[in-house]
């Protein structure tokens, strides 16, 4: 036995790979969903999303031909579903980041059964949130003017001093880099489907997609160094992604927008929404792809704690606005945020802090943290909590300094449609993805078996 598994066993750790499980049963267990024909509860999940998700687009292909004035957006509610749904799915997209790279940096040995799902969903998040950016400009067509290049519009150039812009290099900037680090993990994978592929035609394909790899240690070294150097420039993206998307509002002059806890909040709320989407994945795929002995109980315990911190962390955030506001003496502050809790969309405000501050209180108790059907429905409610967070930083503004010009936004069959659509898009992703790909890193998970008695260390 060796001295770290002494360790484990002396204080009582639980083993990150359970059931007794040699090298070959990890390969075996892990590529099943991958070799096996899929099951009819996938292909009817599937057929449900694939539907969802062509609505999604044929409504988007109407509003491309109609305009925008078939959504709910007004003035001076200027930013409807599609910017709220755009904070939404970048934060969802954290936790994959967060996995990858900080906790392979802090060389967190439980990540490995969590972090291809992870990364897998942040590509697949970050993807949605940049349609619909795009669709929101009115007239997407044109989105390329965002990128600066050489062009013939003579002295028309981008305007360095927008958060638009900085959205568009840190949203691009975030899906290259994740993308980088999600497909360079799963090369030593592939090549394993690769050599246990029986047809011609899937044993061509994964050599294609592993790249020819080999496995030998030159391989392997440079696989580890390649990783560091990504994980290292991954990270800060966790904290700058968000903050750049917090920019938005903050940097604007508008009463219960322009403020400095913004940036933190944000981070600290995506961070939150991530895990609790990768909650809600895992808790599924264990029990449908029968992984329960590699996405194990004190996986899901220490994602939940993760929860419980965040959100912590978002609910003093909650109560730091409204003292700030008080505090402040600014009656535009005051009011902004007064409306935000009491005005027309205060039920949208206290569904917001019920889902967000009070549900994840009940991961204070070990036997809850443990509990799956809790946690599900956990993850379930953060993430709608999430949604209205975004939902009624966005809708307040629709009582500005003018009563005047106070009017309400109200979301139509399109505004609704497109949310759902949101949701379809990214399962079909996740549902494709699941399918061609393993859903743990294989050779991963491998490194933090437990040692087994008269094994070579």
């Amino acid at each position: 036995m060796s001295l770290a598994q002494a360790v484990r066993d002396k204080l009582d750790i639980p083993d990150l790979v359970t059931g007794g499980k040699s090298l070959k049963d990890v390969t075996v267990d892990i590529a099943k969903p991958n070799e096996d024909f899929p099951t009819k509860l996938w292909w009817n999940t599937f057929l449900l999303v694939l539907t969802i998700t062509l609505i999604d687009v044929a409504i988007i292909g109407y509003l491309f031909y109609e305009g925008l004035y078939l959504l709910g957006i007004n003035n001076p509610v200027g930013w409807g579903f599609f910017v709220v749904n755009f904070v939404f799915w970048i934060g969802i997209g954290h936790a994959g980041t967060l996995i990858s790279a900080v906790l392979f940096l802090f060389r967190q040995g439980w990540r490995t059964g969590i972090n291809r799902a992870a990364e897998a969903m942040t590509i697949f998040a970050v993807l949605v949130a940049a349609s619909n950016l795009i669709l929101h400009v009115g007239r997407p067509w044109l989105g390329y003017w965002l990128f600066p290049y050489p062009n013939e519009r003579g002295p028309l150039w981008v305007n360095f001093r927008s958060p638009l812009i900085w959205d568009t290099f840190a949203v691009s900037t975030y899906l290259s880099i994740s993308m980088v680090f999600w497909y360079l993990g799963l090369i030593p994978d592939l090549a394993t489907l690769r050599d246990r592929a029986t047809e011609t035609w899937r044993k061509n394909l994964y050599n294609v997609l592993a790249f020819g790899w080999v496995g030998s240690a030159r391989s392997w070294s440079h696989l580890e160094i390649v990783s560091m150097i990504l994980a290292a420039l991954s990270t800060p993206l966790v904290l700058s992604v968000h903050t750049i998307v917090s920019f938005d509002f903050a940097v604007s002059i508008l009463p219960g927008w322009h403020t400095t806890i913004f940036p933190p909040y944000f981070v600290a709320g995506a961070i939150f929404s991530g895990f609790a989407m990768v909650v809600t994945l895992m808790v599924i795929a264990r029990e449908v792809f029968n992984l329960k002995n590699y996405i194990t109980m004190k996986h899901l315990d220490n994602m939940n704690k993760i929860m419980m911190v965040t959100g912590l962390i978002v609910g003093l955030a909650y109560g730091t606005e409204f003292f700030i506001a008080w505090y402040s003496g600014n009656e535009y502050e005051v009011f902004a945020f007064w409306n935000r809790a009491f005005g027309p969309y205060g039920w949208a405000y206290f569904i917001m802090i019920s889902c967000n501050v009070l549900s994840p209180q009940v991961f204070w108790f070990r036997k809850l943290r443990y509990n799956i059907p809790v946690m599900f429905i956990a993850s379930l409610v953060v993430n709608v909590g999430m949604w209205f967070e975004r939902f009624v930083i966005m809708m307040t503004l629709n009582r500005d300094f003018l009563p005047s010009s106070w009017a309400m936004y109200t979301p139509t069959l399109f505004d609704y449609a497109m949310l759902i659509g949101t949701f379809g898009i990214f399962f079909t992703l996740f549902l494709l993805w699941c399918r061609i790909m393993p859903v743990i890193a294989i050779a991963e998970v491998k490194t933090v078996m437990p040692q087994k008695e008269g094994a070579h260390h």
